[in-house]
């Protein structure tokens, strides 16, 4: 069994090309492919928060889940699953714009329509919202809020399809082509999750071009680390009284940090104990709910590092 259920780093010296994000750390081969190992690290207002015991396997196989349930929609990266934590993929030239698509008036950080609206605004992202919307409501229509994709821990900045253009930031095709594929996956992705008692309130897509200039879906896809999920049976009474609907995404301790600080502005003070394991347990409900399947976690290995490095040895150099 493992001693240590929770990977907050996960370097491995024996890869090549080391790239260490927010949440993933990845290494390129030569050949054109891309290790992407999942961590525990729980990141949000741009700073990673805390680390959540199996949260990066949880993360790796709900996305599996979603890759196969959207092939038929969209090309995406994925090749092979040699650990619970790890996919490789095809190493892609990832386009500088998130696709964050949103069905509802929700969200937290400085770039969700909520706060824009709660703030005054009514025009965003190159879309007009109407007087009169109430937090958490249904939008009239599912919208695209682009931002700017943001490198090396840098801030995302919103966006509208006028200003992706204008900057040269995607071609009028290349929009064309995420925009009919962001659409279609959040389509498929409330549709799926309807029927399991959820609400797919928002999520945000990466696409990147491989070597032939195709786009693919790259990254991770209805998550609850890139998605809202509400429960929908607790979506009807928490919107008549004004409270959040229920949800197991990482709005559960974002919530709590919003709550107590600024966290773009304030330190952020220690998260409990206590609730980094019920996070962990949310995360598990979370891939149980969404797939309808157990969530058996690897235990083996002395480490989950340890384990990492050994399903991985075929790839050494």
């Amino acid at each position: 069994m493992s001693a240590s259920p929770t990977l907050s780093d996960a370097f491995i010296p024996e890869l090549p090309n080391y790239y260490k994000g927010k949440v993933r750390e990845n290494y390129d081969l030569p050949d054109g492919r891309r290790i992407i190992i999942a961590t525990d690290r729980l990141s949000a207002f741009d700073i990673v928060l805390a680390s959540i015991p199996f949260k990066g396997q949880v993360l790796t196989q709900t996305a599996r889940y979603w890759f196969e349930e959207t092939a038929d929609i969209c090309p995406n990266h994925v090749l092979d699953y040699p650990d619970p934590n790890v996919v490789i993929g095809t190493r892609l030239d990832i386009l500088p714009v998130e696709i964050v698509v949103r069905g509802y008036l929700a969200g937290t950080t400085s770039t969700s329509v909520l706060t824009k609206y709660r703030n005054g605004e009514r025009d965003m992202y190159g879309v007009r919202l109407p007087d009169g919307l109430r937090d958490n409501e249904k939008l009239p229509q599912t919208i695209i809020t682009p931002t700017s994709k943001a490198f090396d821990g840098g801030h995302d900045e919103p966006l509208s399809r006028t200003e992706i253009l204008e900057r040269g930031l995607l071609t009028e095709a290349q929009w064309k082509t995420v925009s009919d594929y962001a659409l279609a996956l959040f389509a498929r992705g409330q549709a799926r999750a309807a029927e399991r008692g959820l609400i797919l309130v928002d999520t945000k897509y990466e696409f990147g071009t491989d070597r032939e200039g195709k786009i693919v879906l790259a990254d991770e896809i209805h998550t609850p680390d890139s998605s809202r999920y509400w429960i929908a049976e607790s979506y009807g009474k928490s919107f008549e009284t004004g409270e959040r609907p229920r949800s197991f995404d990482k709005d559960f301790i974002r919530a709590w940090v919003a709550e107590r600080c600024d966290p773009y502005k304030d330190a952020i003070p220690e998260i409990p104990a206590e609730l980094i394991q019920q996070t962990s347990e949310v995360y598990k409900q979370a891939y149980e709910v969404i797939t309808g399947k157990a969530f058996v976690p690897d235990l083996s290995g002395a480490t989950v590092l340890d384990r990492v490095r050994s399903n991985l040895r075929p790839y050494f150099s």
